[in-house]
């Protein structure tokens, strides 16, 4: 595991987070669980469905505990000081090659302070903006990335949609990602 230095207050990226192994028993298991195509992208909720349209969740929203094949990931986040209180929501997104998702800052009313994205199957290169800043990113498969502080509430992050990432001067092709999203839902 390896912690790499970010020049933005609160984010953090974390090489090789879980096991080559654990990698691919969590592709296995997404695999075979039933996929939401309303969107562009297909999605899976777990804990709290999140509502795009109204960009809300609430207590209604509720579809029970976080799986069970997520937990040694949830009590590792834990265990390495991470989070103070173990996620309670989970969204996994498929991103196919030349699919991105737009500029965003994560709902601030709806979710608590740390936001942890997890990177399966393919890298790519996230962008984080503020302003006229633009820091590019480059999620590789087992790493997860930390966004609380500045890093959650003033910079936005997206992931352009193309095919290939150029990034340090070496060119990535874009295979399926797989990006394993972890919050805490506040409930108003």
């Amino acid at each position: 595991m390896e912690q790499i230095l970010m020049p933005i207050q609160g984010l953090q990226l974390i090489q090789d987070i879980i096991t080559p192994e654990y990698h691919d028993y969590l592709l296995a298991v997404i695999d075979q669980q039933p996929w939401i195509t309303d969107m562009r992208r297909r999605v899976q909720h777990y804990g709290y469905r999140y509502d795009y349209k109204s960009r809300s969740v609430d207590a209604s929203q509720f579809l029970g505990a976080l799986p069970v094949w997520c937990r040694p990931f949830l009590e590792q986040l834990q265990h390495a000081g991470l989070v103070e209180q173990v996620p309670d929501q989970l969204i996994i997104n498929e991103y196919e090659p030349g699919q991105g998702i737009s500029s965003h800052i994560d709902c601030r009313p709806c979710f608590g302070e740390v936001i942890l994205s997890l990177t399966l199957n393919s890298s790519c290169v996230m962008e984080l903006t503020r302003d006229e800043e633009k820091v590019p990113l480059l999620l590789e498969p087992r790493s997860l990335l930390v966004l609380q502080g500045e890093a959650r509430h003033v910079w936005k992050h997206g992931i352009p949609a193309r095919k290939k990432d150029i990034f340090a001067e070496k060119s990535f092709e874009r295979k399926r990602r797989i990006s394993l999203t972890f919050r805490n839902v506040v409930l108003q």
